[in-house]
């Protein structure tokens, strides 16, 4: 509590004051960020491909189990009926009738068929089971080539932050320390400012009158109102924070305009023609 009573008490120009402080820091772990350009999603990517590939095989390997459970089964309903087939045919032999001969005939008939069809339900279960068998391999070539990738990207990428850490921490522990400074409301607004911004850039100074951010030009009023650092003033454009440069630290040159001497020239070229 004591800590927001702190922050409220600070005045606009302090307030102002330690928001570009922690804008400063954060640049900097933008930068290093930076540094680590696409590896980061490169490697996300390439994790979520493989979890996508062991998934994939998981599945191959399921239905593979599947279709070679369905082939026994066929395999035992051609044993029955095939067994039925030679009983029938062995009850030919005993026929007292026409009728009880169409029936037997009937019978071996529709079991002939039941076994072709089976072994054609057969030919077809082992044929998508060579398939499943060739994705599954292409898969897992896939998922090597796919790991060996990984390894490199991540090995790139935990060079980098080894090198980077240190300094990173040091720049967070730094912006943490500014932030406890800064009235919450602010703060959310200082953050949204610079989420809604390409370049991370959530206050800016005035250069060449214009908005540092999105280079507007900045009406004279306005600039005065900056300048006297008694409100906190957002760019009418972008919707930034804007600061004058001195308070940013920054010391801007101004042009020295050089003025001729025009009296002196006439005077000289007065006495030539004379």
């Amino acid at each position: 509590m004591a800590i927001k009573k702190e922050a409220t008490d600070m005045t606009v120009e302090q307030k102002l004051k330690a928001l570009y402080e922690l804008q400063t820091m954060l640049t900097e772990i933008d930068k290093i960020k930076t540094l680590r350009g696409e590896l980061p999603l490169e490697v996300q990517d390439l994790e979520d491909e493989i979890e996508g590939l062991k998934a994939r095989s998981t599945r191959y390997d399921g239905e593979i189990k599947e279709l070679e459970s369905s082939i026994a089964a066929k395999k035992n309903d051609i044993a029955t009926a095939q067994a039925s087939i030679e009983r029938y045919k062995a009850q030919l032999d005993d026929v007292r009738n026409n009728r009880e001969y169409d029936t037997l005939s009937k019978e071996i008939e529709f079991q002939t068929l039941e076994v072709e069809l089976l072994n054609k339900r057969i030919r077809e279960a082992q044929q998508a089971i060579d398939e499943k068998k060739a994705e599954t391999t292409h898969a897992q070539q896939q998922l090597a080539e796919r790991s060996t990738d990984l390894d490199v990207k991540k090995s790139e990428l935990d060079e980098i932050i080894a090198e980077t850490k240190a300094e990173e921490e040091k720049l967070r522990e730094k912006a943490k320390a500014i932030e406890v400074t800064i009235e919450p409301r602010l703060l959310a607004a200082f953050r949204r400012i610079r989420k809604s911004t390409r370049n991370g850039l959530g206050i800016v100074y005035v250069q060449r009158d214009a908005c540092g951010g999105c280079f507007n030009k900045i009406p004279p009023q306005r600039q005065l109102d900056i300048r006297m650092r008694k409100k906190i003033i957002v760019c009418e454009y972008c919707g930034r924070i804007m600061i004058d440069p001195e308070l940013a630290g920054v010391h801007i040159e101004k042009p020295v305009v050089e003025t001729k001497p025009k009296r002196r020239a006439r005077r000289l070229r007065s006495e030539e023609d004379n």
